[in-house]
């Protein structure tokens, strides 16, 4: 049964209040994700921190998208594939990048490999194959990028599992499954 409901600024603390207004501030809405992780200022608190802190990492917005979207395609999260198929068209991602990201090949062989590792990774509980690291630092990717990929891949498995466990509406256009995608 899903449980974690999205909060309204009525329904929290006044700290929460205040971070709920400045989400708003910033993107324009309070997204149901984290209305929903306002059920636990602490939580919301860090999430938003480790967030921040990783956004100003070695990975620019297209990289961030792709690894959201190959994590959250794995996990078969509808919120995260919506939310960050939006976010990646934001990031200059085209219709077809977005499909071709989810089903795991990209043209660009950089991103490829990126996504490719993020994939792994997440299927195989954090386990990744020595071949797919090596693929991934042989496109020029470096140490610090691993450790900050594994970073971002732990950071949408968090947002995968608090909509799994949510019962709130996707607020972003509703990305469409790989199998709809095939039957157009």
């Amino acid at each position: 049964m899903k449980t974690l409901k999205a909060l309204t600024s009525d329904q929290v603390d006044e700290y929460t209040q205040e971070v709920f207004a400045a989400i708003k501030q910033k993107v324009g809405m309070v997204p149901n994700l984290y209305a929903a992780m306002g059920n636990s200022p602490a939580l919301l608190n860090g999430f938003l921190a480790f967030s921040e802190s990783l956004s100003g990492g070695a990975f620019n917005a297209k990289e961030s998208e792709a690894i959201a979207l190959a994590v959250s395609e794995v996990n078969g999260c509808e919120y995260c594939l919506s939310a960050h198929s939006a976010l990646g068209k934001m990031a200059g991602f085209s219709e077809k990048e977005l499909i071709d990201i989810r089903k795991g090949v990209i043209e660009d062989e950089k991103l490829n490999a990126l996504i490719s590792l993020a994939t792994e990774i997440t299927e195989n509980k954090g386990k990744a194959s020595q071949v797919a690291i090596d693929k991934f630092l042989s496109v020029g990717y470096s140490h610090q990028e691993f450790a900050e990929l594994i970073g971002l891949v732990s950071l949408r498995i968090f947002t995968n599992y608090m909509f799994s466990n949510g019962d709130f509406e996707i607020d972003f256009p509703k990305a469409a499954s790989l199998e709809e995608l095939e039957i157009a």
